[in-house]
């Protein structure tokens, strides 16, 4: 007769949550079936090396699933280690780890139902979860060394019974008589829903997986065969020296969704005393369509031993490395160990230092060794480096040399910073110059690029969005600052101040006609052929920033502005014989506006009175011809 008897307390109350809950992840059941037969399989086979006999009569160790339609039942099966009577008592009827109570309270405070899912087994519950889809749950159960087997059976209500049975082979068969409520999505009798769970979370167990296949081979003729669905033996266990690159990349193609070969392949164990894990990492060749859609999952795929636990784990890497895809597999982890807790997780933060580490390297490697591939990565993924570093310039040390700027040197390549530096003029001791622009041809525009190129300077070519703003985060590059071409704190010409001395109440008068638009006029020694040009009264806020902040509407000011002057223009000259003949003349006024529009055109800022500019150009023609 089958004793009854009443689940621990605690236990109960996980019961409680399963039953009456409904979880959008019903689906991983079969996951913590599979995996608890593995690890009874595990511990057979480890019996057996001490003593062989033990297999004699069942050598094949194996997991079997089985499909019973007519009945609604779904069979999970091993012949591993089995259990005893006491031990089913101790398994299944009572949670035996510490820290049942705080678990159980994460359980109930869990915001979401994702929360509430990786949590199931982190405490050995892993079990119950078969009550998601079951309204009765059987086991039947054999130890290797015993004579009798056991029989388990609740439906979760709050009590189980149990009583000895015959049972031929050891190991264990569970029997889940499926809930009739279950979603159409969630039909566990169908053997396509079955291979895709299997394939996602256990496809690389160790022991075979297998079920009976049915297969029409002709119409109205089925045909059964006995199917291995797993592969059992993961890329990422075999050696590097097994693997072929055509292998590694369709495992790529695969399992991550690009049409396109990998850019590079890392693939490395680590053995350390603090945790060991295997990493298989692709840098992608191409960005994919949706990176920057809110639709996007980053992260790496996570692995204990062998068995899928958490997909886009994106606490293994870094900001400017989200687009690097792949898995990493560690013993250490618990197969639902929760986001929560991998955010504070010593072991993550090691495994996550070793992964940053490893995809520097093999970057470096790249830029170093094959330049001209390395740019063709750089210009799908530049973007995704620099903004992550933007957000995380604490690591600038190690990221830094990994950066590519356009430069005024070459069209045909970029720079990097450590290659700037070896090309610095011996006069050119303080800084590394830049200049921004919404592309190389509006930069080479800019009247300040003149006397840059006069005198041979390397000048860096901003062009992305947020090229300016890491820049300046940046500061300097192995203690050389950068500055813009406009900075007044880069001198060219000595003799300036002295001209500024001479020409001082013209540059007060045309500040006046200028009221409000500028905070002040200068003269400038970055001009050669221009006669004027517009910068930022503060080097922190650069007019290009103005612009891109204001198409962000995170700018609620301007950014000052300063007019500069070429003092050996013609048009300067044609200023001073103006004012000296008549300092208030309206003729001055008019020239002062028009030069000052003009820097706004050059420096593609918008005209704030068009029709007024456009009439003064009119006039100036006009006197021109009289």
């Amino acid at each position: 007769m089958p004793e009854v008897k009443e689940f621990q307390a605690e236990t109960k109350e996980l019961l409680n949550l399963m039953v009456n809950s409904i979880y959008t992840h019903k689906d991983i059941f079969l996951r913590e079936l599979i995996s608890n037969a593995s690890d009874a399989l595990d511990k057979i086979r480890f019996l057996s090396l001490k003593d062989p006999t033990i297999l004699q009569n069942d050598s094949e160790l194996q997991i079997r699933i089985e499909i019973d339609k007519d009945n609604g039942t779904l069979i999970v099966q091993d012949n591993g280690v089995g259990m005893s009577y006491e031990e089913v008592v101790e398994n299944l009827g009572t949670i035996a780890k510490s820290g049942t109570k705080n678990f159980l309270k994460q359980l109930k405070e869990a915001e979401s139902e994702n929360a509430v899912i990786n949590l199931i087994g982190q405490f050995g519950v892993g079990f119950y979860s078969v009550f998601m889809v079951s309204d009765k749950v059987t086991v039947e159960t054999k130890k290797w060394n015993e004579e009798n087997g056991v029989k388990w059976e609740s439906d979760g209500s709050g009590t189980y019974s149990i009583q000895k049975c015959e049972k031929g082979k050891r190991g264990t068969k569970i029997i889940l008589k499926l809930k009739e409520t279950l979603e159409e999505d969630e039909n566990y009798l169908d053997q396509y829903k079955i291979q895709e769970l299997v394939k996602k979370y256990s496809n690389y167990v160790k022991y075979p997986i297998k079920m009976k296949w049915e297969e029409e081979v002709e119409k109205g003729k089925i045909k059964v065969t006995d199917k291995t669905l797993n592969s059992m033996v993961p890329l990422w266990n075999k050696g590097k020296e097994e693997i072929t690159q055509k292998e590694y990349n369709e495992f790529y193609k695969e399992n991550f969704y690009d049409w396109n070969d990998p850019f590079d392949i890392i693939h490395f164990k680590a053995e350390g005393t603090t945790v060991q894990f295997t990493a298989l990492l692709y840098i992608p060749s191409r960005m994919p369509l949706t990176f920057f859609s809110k639709d996007h999952k980053k992260g790496l795929n996570l692995y204990s031993k062998n068995v899928f636990i958490m997909e886009n784990c994106e606490e293994l890497l870094p900001d400017y490395f989200g687009f690097v895809k792949g898995l990493v597999d560690s013993p250490d982890f618990s197969l639902n160990i929760s986001r929560e807790i991998l955010q504070k997780n010593n072991q993550l933060k090691i495994i996550r230092k070793n992964i940053e580490r490893k995809i520097i390297d093999t970057l470096k490697s790249r830029l170093e060794n094959e330049k001209e591939k390395y740019e063709e990565f750089w210009k799908e993924f530049g973007k995704v480096i620099k903004a992550g570093l933007y957000q995380n310039i604490q690591d600038k040390e190690k990221i830094q040399d990994l950066l590519l700027f356009e430069s005024s040197l070459s069209e045909d390549h970029m720079t990097t910073l450590k290659e700037y530096l070896s090309r610095m003029k011996e006069n050119q001791e303080r800084y590394i110059f830049y200049a921004v622009g919404r592309n190389r041809k509006a930069i080479e525009n800019l009247p300040q690029m003149e006397s840059f190129k006069e005198k041979g300077y390397e000048v860096l070519y901003l062009t992305d969005e947020i090229d300016e703003f890491l820049i300046k985060l940046l500061h300097d590059y192995q203690g050389k600052e950068f500055k813009p071409i406009s900075s007044s704190e880069i001198k060219i010409d000595n003799t300036l101040k002295e001209k500024e001395e001479e020409s001082k109440d013209l540059l007060i008068k045309i500040k006046e006609h200028l009221k409000d638009k500028v905070k002040d006029v200068r003269l400038t020694d970055k001009l050669k052929d221009s006669p004027v040009c517009i910068v930022s009264a503060n080097e922190a806020v650069s007019l290009n920033m103005e612009k891109t902040l204001k198409n962000l509407e995170q700018l609620p000011f301007e950014a000052e502005k300063i007019l500069e002057l070429n003092p050996n223009h013609q048009i300067f000259k044609i200023l001073q014989e103006i004012y000296n003949k008549d300092p208030d003349s309206e003729e001055l006024r008019e020239y002062s506006e028009i030069l000052y529009n003009q820097s706004l055109l050059l420096e593609g800022l918008e005209i704030e009175d068009k029709s007024e500019l456009a009439k003064q150009i009119t006039n100036l023609m006009l006197k021109a011809n009289k």
